[in-house]
């Protein structure tokens, strides 16, 4: 038996295939046994998307790429960061991605190739929605700690393209380019036994350029701790932050209202409120309606449900193949850059023009890997999260 400090496979690991599911190992070897390797085009789609979602966002293409870097394949995708429905406008699937050359070349990375993009499109997804409900409010990822901390930079940087405006995780912001947000924990003011305490000794040993945000919900009631730190830290008191149990909210909005009422009432208006604690896409939009002025979001991001991308084989030896329930035949998908509406055509036919709006359509899959060289598709994080926050201006969360 193999052992290892953590359960998680290496670069090489999955690289060479060793993640795979068995039976395209087998594939491999039956077709090199036989001599049967062909010419194919595979195509990821999906059926739906989870919670009744109407789009999604398309993240992990940088691992993708890496992935396949070296093998004898070309892949075309959609940019990363785009928004993209399951289903064009007439009901057919969009394809996100397809894979162009020798099936026996990436059948043995056929179960990374979907993985690396199922969960971070989730994640990022997620986040897009919630960034969406939060209204131009400030948002944190703040999930990591609920999930394996291998993947906790995957994690970050899909949230972080999702549209989050920062990540606590300190691997994925230096990943990312940016650093880390985060403001301090119970344990911190527990240790010290009293809040001032712990709120001053944060702001005499934490660097200056770290926002002093301090925690006001440990022991009293929020709004006179928050009195109190704004009491103690003056001007030098950035922010506030709730994070109040279920168990003793009531009613979350009214006590963010009564912190934010009594912080004006003493010339206290520069310190913003902060919310965490068990928040979703609902409560966001909630809560966003009020003083809030940004929110720190954990799990309901970290854990968001995977989009289930199916990668399957359209066309061998130039012919069209298809299991049944999907669409023979190499594709291409069209946009809409005035309504982003969407349209799928074999590959090769023009996309024509908007049967919404007649604007000219544009091909969304794009050569990123030739012949196992990457060509295109590496932007940076921040470049890529520009791109969805555009791109959220078209569509709604209902």
């Amino acid at each position: 038996m193999l052992l290892r400090l953590f359960n998680t496979a290496t670069d090489d690991e999955i690289k060479s295939g060793l993640t795979s599911d068995i039976y395209y190992l087998r594939t491999k070897s039956i077709i090199e046994a036989k001599c049967i390797d062909k010419d194919v085009v595979a195509e990821v789609t999906v059926g739906s998307l989870p919670e009744g979602w109407k789009w999604g966002v398309f993240c992990g293409l940088d691992e993708v790429i890496n992935l396949y870097s070296g093998l004898p394949v070309d892949v075309y995708s959609l940019p990363e960061g785009t928004i993209f429905p399951s289903r064009d406008i007439r009901g057919y699937r969009v394809p996100q991605m397809a894979i162009v050359g020798k099936y026996g070349s990436f059948v043995s990375v056929e179960t990374a190739t979907v993985g690396l993009i199922c969960q971070a499109s989730g994640v990022a997804t997620a986040a897009a929605r919630v960034k969406k409900a939060a209204a131009g409010k400030t948002v944190f990822a703040f999930g990591i700690r609920r999930m394996h901390p291998a993947i906790a930079p995957m994690l970050d940087r899909s949230a972080y393209i999702g549209g989050f405006d920062g990540v606590s995780g300190m691997l994925g912001a230096r990943l990312i380019g940016i650093p880390p947000s985060g403001t301090m924990p119970h344990p911190l003011i527990l240790m010290f036994g009293k809040q001032e305490a712990a709120w001053g000794a944060f702001d005499e040993v934490i660097d200056p350029s770290v926002p002093r945000i301090a925690l006001v919900d440990t022991m009293c009631d929020e709004k006179f701790e928050a009195i109190r730190a704004a009491e103690l830290l003056g001007e030098r008191l950035d922010g506030v932050r709730l994070d109040t149990p279920g168990s003793r909210r009531g009613d979350f909005l009214e006590i963010v209202k009564e912190v934010r009422w009594e912080l004006d009432l003493r010339g206290y208006r520069h310190v913003k409120i902060y919310v965490s604690g068990g928040l979703n896409e609902s409560s966001v939009s909630k809560l966003a309606a009020g003083p809030v002025d940004g929110f720190g979001v954990g799990t309901s991001v970290s854990n968001a449900p995977t989009i289930d991308f199916s990668l399957d084989l359209v066309e061998v030896e130039g012919k069209p193949v298809s299991k049944r329930g999907k669409y023979g035949g190499r594709k291409q998908a069209w946009r809409c850059p005035q309504c982003h509406k969407w349209v799928v055509t074999p590959w090769g036919a023009l996309g024509g023009n908007c049967p919404s709006c007649g604007a000219p359509l544009e091909p969304m899959l794009r050569k990123v890997v030739e012949r196992g060289d990457p060509v295109a598709g590496r932007d940076l994080p921040s470049t890529i999260r520009e791109r969805v926050l555009r791109e959220l201006e078209f569509h709604t969360l209902e």
